[in-house]
């Protein structure tokens, strides 16, 4: 068979695959305004304006990571990503930021069409005060139970994310929550998130019924993201079991669990921690100043890793699909290899020629 009859034929099976993928989600891509129901993950020093706009401009939806900004700077980041791109994005904020409500409003003045809420369950206030401002408001639900309370709040996406995700995470597996929550849930669009990092994956997300997905460690090799030249070769050099939780040695000291590639910062975490609870039980210490040197360890680690390229002493925060990433690749690049992907299981299990309705329910 010539190339060319070949290309025909990918040409001729593709069209049908990618209108049934349009159908499958097209709950999340009318929620988003976007090409694609990809949302890139909100993550820390690396959802800058740069990685933002170039997911946007490839078709996904774009999200700033906030983080601890002040309502200056994120008026500055969300200004810097709009002169990149004209294409929707939205807005992470950490509910636990003590100038959230000024947060918000700097969205609302900059008129951002969706805000994301992060870091716990939101006040009620705050929700309110982001559909005042007529923007559309999303929130983790790590639970069923915190998935309904949300809807009853009256926010109007959901994003399950389960523990294979990076940074910080929930003691539950994507798969289950998505078993748990995705049946009983159909007032909002759901998006999934958690060790996604190929299109058979994305798929298969759909296939059960979620809107769409959110994906983070597989765009910090963009190249446009900002990310230090030793912290993306980190990535693609890792395997999924080299992203490993964070350790508590003793549940009267918790430790909020996070997800990264274990390094010499994340051994010396652990000495630490002996090392506190020795003193403790020795009575050099007090139980409260040990928790706070616990929480302090990793202080602007994340920074050091993302920014400053210390790999082995900052915190690398990265979810199990690691392993996935293998080589630097521009934004547009990524997207498309996850649609090809997606639409190369569509066309190989026959699913173009299931009628037109399958797969519209919820839209």
């Amino acid at each position: 068979m010539s190339s060319a009859i070949a290309a025909a034929e990918t040409l001729r099976d593709a069209a049908p695959s990618r209108a049934l993928l349009d159908r499958l989600w097209r709950r999340g891509r009318l929620f988003l305004g976007t090409e694609l129901a990809i949302m890139g993950g909100a993550m820390t020093w690396v959802s800058e304006r740069n990685l933002v706009a170039a997911i946007s401009n490839g078709g996904g939806f774009g999200v700033l990571a906030s983080g601890s900004m002040s309502p200056a700077l994120l008026a500055a980041e969300i200004l810097g990503t709009k002169a990149l791109t004209a294409k929707p994005f939205g807005v992470n904020l950490i509910t636990m930021h003590p100038q959230l409500s000024d947060l918000i409003q700097v969205c609302a003045d900059h008129k951002i069409g969706h805000v994301v809420l992060a870091g716990g369950l939101p006040p009620a206030s705050a929700i309110q005060q982001i559909k005042a401002a007529g923007a559309k408001v999303i929130c983790f639900a790590p639970a069923l139970v915190l998935a309904k309370k949300l809807v009853r709040m009256g926010v109007d996406a959901l994003v399950i994310e389960g523990m294979e995700a990076g940074g910080h995470i929930g003691p539950v597996a994507t798969s289950v929550l998505t078993q748990e929550i995705l049946p009983h849930i159909t007032e909002v669009p759901i998006f999934i998130a958690g060790g996604i990092g190929r299109g058979e994956a994305i798929l298969a997300c759909l296939e059960m019924g979620a809107a769409g997905v959110q994906l983070g460690t597989r765009f910090v090799c963009a190249t446009e993201s900002i990310a230090h030249e030793r912290f993306k070769q980190a990535f693609i050099r890792a395997s999924a079991r080299d992203a490993v939780p964070s350790v508590q040695l003793d549940p009267r000291f918790p430790v909020i669990p996070v997800r990264a590639l274990a390094n010499e910062g994340a051994r010396r975490f652990v000495e630490v921690q002996r090392d506190l609870i020795d003193r403790f039980n020795r009575g050099e210490i007090t139980q409260k100043d040990a928790q706070l040197e616990i929480e302090h360890f990793w202080a602007g680690a994340l920074r050091r890793a993302v920014i400053e390229g210390d790999v082995e002493h900052g915190s690398v925060m990265a979810g199990q699909s690691v392993g996935m990433v293998t080589q630097e690749q521009p934004t547009a690049e990524i997207l498309s290899e996850l649609i090809d992907q997606a639409l190369a299981a569509m066309t190989a299990r026959g699913m173009a020629g299931r009628p037109a309705q399958w797969g519209e329910a919820g839209s």
